[in-house]
């Protein structure tokens, strides 16, 4: 009959050798070639820009950064005006169309009330030279008559950029403006001989405005009149 003891040494032996050999089987053996381990989890997989050619399945794509600022550079909207409106921003980043639309809006209003009223000290800073000119000859001719014309100015309907452009240094917007006012000019002896004192007008005026987007003035300046009605 064994001995008990030796027995039991025999059989933990036996058990112990079952274990080793399941792990053995389940963890492998170490042969020198194994990717350490980072490469197993990807943290020094080969990064791969758009474009280049990959010859392994743990090449990690990403856009080339570089690539998408120069297309977006490129990249302008079809529409001239809105096209006009991006030269002009990227020339002066202080620009912001809903900005000068309002800065023309009322721009428009103090004009057209100082050149009924005849006043050019007012009208001066506005306009360029040659449109100062001009409305200075009509405010002169109606002087010289002794004219006297009664203005209302009523509102705008509405205000919205036609064109756009850059030019060199130069910006140029166009602005159609749809105006409502009441004008009535009176010779010496108060007969109206142009207008009428009780009717409200509808207007459209067509006005370019220009500015030097590298100059320290942020005004612009009124450079051509058109309009109609």
């Amino acid at each position: 009959m064994l001995n008990s003891p030796f027995f039991d040494v025999l059989l933990l032996a036996m058990i112990a050798g079952v274990i080793l050999f399941r792990l053995y089987s389940v963890l492998g053996r170490r042969t020198g070639n194994e990717r350490p381990p980072q490469e197993r989890y990807g943290l020094n997989a080969p990064v791969q820009k758009s474009g280049q050619k990959t010859g392994g399945d743990n090449v990690v794509a990403i856009p080339d950064r570089s690539t998408q600022r120069a297309q977006a550079a490129i990249e302008k909207p079809i529409d001239p005006v809105a096209r006009g409106l991006l030269d002009i921003k990227l020339a002066d980043r202080s620009f912001d169309a809903d900005h000068f639309i309002d800065g023309a809006r009322h721009a428009y209003e103090l004009i057209v009330t100082s050149f009924a009223a005849g006043d050019r000290s007012a009208l001066r800073p506005l306009l360029n030279g040659e449109v100062f000119g001009a409305f200075d000859g009509v405010i002169a001719g109606r002087e010289k008559r002794g004219e006297k014309v009664e203005f209302t100015f009523v509102g705008l309907k509405d205000a919205k950029i036609v064109t756009a452009t850059l030019k060199g240094r130069v910006a140029d917007i166009t602005v159609s403006f749809a105006a409502q006012f009441i004008s009535a000019t009176q010779d010496t002896s108060g007969a109206v001989v142009e207008g009428d004192p009780k009717a409200v007008r509808d207007v459209t005026d067509i006005w370019s405005f220009e500015r030097d987007v590298r100059a320290g003035d942020p005004n612009w300046t009124l450079v051509a009149t058109s309009g109609e009605g």
